[in-house]
């Protein structure tokens, strides 16, 4: 029978929720155990797809195209279990689809209430789409006691008496400060959370408590006797120097044998925690290393390209060096400082993006980059910047740009308006900001001997996609013939998905998004291959 566990945090936001689900579901994984994770977040929008990423970070995508919080990216990466759009739920899902029911009259004329419809829809997708999965974790975003967050705590609370209180186990995560004045660990903000929790009648079997140092076994004992739970299931967990580091610190406070043992449930297996070892012993003491640069918008904010900075690392350890991000802003970037800005750099990357904002400094990096024979990654955004840029300096289309920018009669990238998915197609819509958007897995072909290909060592490829424009394919021959190669296009040949300059050492653009794919125990070859060629750069 499947076992559920739902994971809480109290006291502040953004203490590793994402993290620490992340880490049980590996460690369960090792044990070989079958494990799905999902996420509830109590905002009203129906997902993060129009969130600017100063409010939500960066917006991950699924291989079935759900435009998801960024949490299910560290749900892949520590797992290699495959996200579903039936793994993220909002608040603003939840209430469209009992309104829906509404209208329909499925409610036979009764008053629509938080209590039961609101808290059923959320059972309901807590037990949606199982294939016989041995543990289902589900992160509740936001912390106890906001508003927003109540539906949720209680539909968990009805779940765990409906489904059985053996089968459902509740971990909560609280912050247990360090104050440096009095030098001392102070225990009651987590008593109060717990406090606040118990009020809405969960009470926490295990607690984790994040904290800058070590808590004293006194502060544990305290922690156990206020909030009553065992002095065994009083879990610290320390600041870790990467967050690969996470699984090996929960496993080492033993987080693991005391989940199995609240389920009455013997280990498969023991956990074989060498990979994750071998990962952190090289992030941690790699001397080598490269400098690469990452240009967009918003690349000082920590969240907003964290599965393209894992990725970044990933590819750093299978060239056994570590990446150092140069973060440029490209509104602040001026041409006439490029030069400077970038000398010191082996590899410039320009990431997705959307809008005009920024764009002048990008294309002016991607001239350093072209001339100097600096090794160029440009995804999705990146592409577009990529190819108007060659439009304008080496097809003397000076006007070239694109139609998210304004009408033009030199737009190199337009709108999309139909594509093909599972030999069906589809039709684009403005709309609805979301209606225009190709998103999730596609097929690309790759040219035979090109450079991607063989990065790849494939013609066939299928990456994740999160896009409304795309490169003018009437432009093709005009840029083949000066030395651009449309190296790959989607199956029907109408949609450019990879570009590549024939005369220089490593220059690629790719319209799909690379970095949600990648893991730190299979890091992806394009990344691999990136800092790969950054590496030989530098040694230059």
């Amino acid at each position: 029978m499947t076992k559920f566990i739902f994971i809480t945090g109290g006291v502040v936001s953004s203490l590793g929720k994402g993290i620490v689900s992340s880490s049980i579901a590996s460690l369960l994984t090792l044990c070989k155990y079958k494990v799905r994770i999902r996420k509830l977040d109590p905002y009203l929008n129906i997902d993060p797809g129009t969130m600017n990423p100063s409010q939500h970070g960066e917006v991950f995508v699924t291989d079935d195209g759900a435009e998801t919080d960024m949490d299910l990216g560290h749900y892949e990466r520590f797992t290699g279990i495959m996200s579903k759009k039936s793994d993220n739920i909002t608040t603003g899902k939840i209430y469209s689809e009992v309104l829906k029911k509404e209208r329909r009259g499925d409610y036979l004329g009764s008053t629509v209430q938080v209590i039961p419809h609101v808290t059923d829809e959320i059972k309901k997708f807590i037990k949606k789409d199982l294939s016989n999965e041995d543990f289902v974790i589900c992160e509740i975003g936001g912390t106890v006691g906001d508003i927003e967050s109540l539906p949720f705590l209680e539909a968990i609370r009805q779940f765990s008496n409906e489904f059985g209180r053996k089968n459902t186990l509740f971990i909560h995560l609280t912050l247990v400060p360090y104050m440096k004045a009095s030098d001392e660990i102070k225990t009651k903000p987590t008593q109060h959370s717990v406090k606040e929790l118990r009020s809405i009648g969960i009470q926490p079997d295990i607690i984790i408590c994040r904290s800058e140092r070590s808590i004293p076994l006194d502060q544990r004992k305290k922690i156990s006797l206020f909030c009553n739970v065992s002095i065994n299931d009083v879990i610290e967990t320390v600041d870790v120097k990467t967050i690969y580091e996470a699984p090996i610190s929960f496993n080492k406070e033993k987080l693991d044998e005391r989940v199995l043992k609240f389920f009455k449930i013997k280990s498969k297996k023991k956990v074989n925690l060498s990979p994750w070892k071998k990962i952190t012993y090289s992030v941690l003491n790699n001397k080598k290393k490269v400098n690469i640069a990452i240009i967009g918008k918003y690349v000082e904010l920590k969240d907003a390209y964290k599965s393209l900075d894992e990725a970044l690392t990933h590819g750093g350890l299978s060239n056994n060096l570590k990446v150092n991000l140069i973060r440029i802003e490209s509104d602040y970037l001026k041409p006439k400082d490029v030069n400077k800005k970038l000398k010191d750099v082996s590899g410039v990357l320009i990431p997705g993006g959307f809008g005009k904002r920024g764009t002048e400094g990008k294309i002016a990096a991607i001239t350093y980059a072209r001339k100097n024979n600096v090794p160029f990654l440009g995804i999705c955004f990146g592409m577009q910047m990529a190819v108007i840029e060659f439009a304008r300096n080496k097809l003397n289309i000076k006007k070239a740009t694109s139609s998210e920018f304004g009408p033009s009669k030199a737009s190199v990238v337009g709108l999309m308006s139909e594509w093909v998915r599972d030999g069906k197609m589809i039709k684009g819509t403005d709309k609805e900001l979301g209606g225009t958007m190709r998103l999730g897995s596609y097929e690309a072909k790759l040219k035979k001997g090109s450079l991607i290909s063989n990065i790849y060592n494939s013609t066939k490829i299928n990456e994740r996609h999160r896009h409304r424009y795309e490169v003018n394919i009437n432009y093709k021959e005009e840029f083949e013939k000066k030395g651009m190669i449309f190296s790959g296009l989607s199956p029907d040949t109408k949609l450019p998905e990879i570009i590549e300059l024939k005369n220089h050492p490593w220059f690629i653009g790719v319209q799909f998004h690379p970095e949600f794919k990648s893991r730190p125990l299979a890091p992806h070859p394009l990344f691999s291959s990136f800092i790969k060629a950054a590496k030989i750069k530098s040694n230059k």
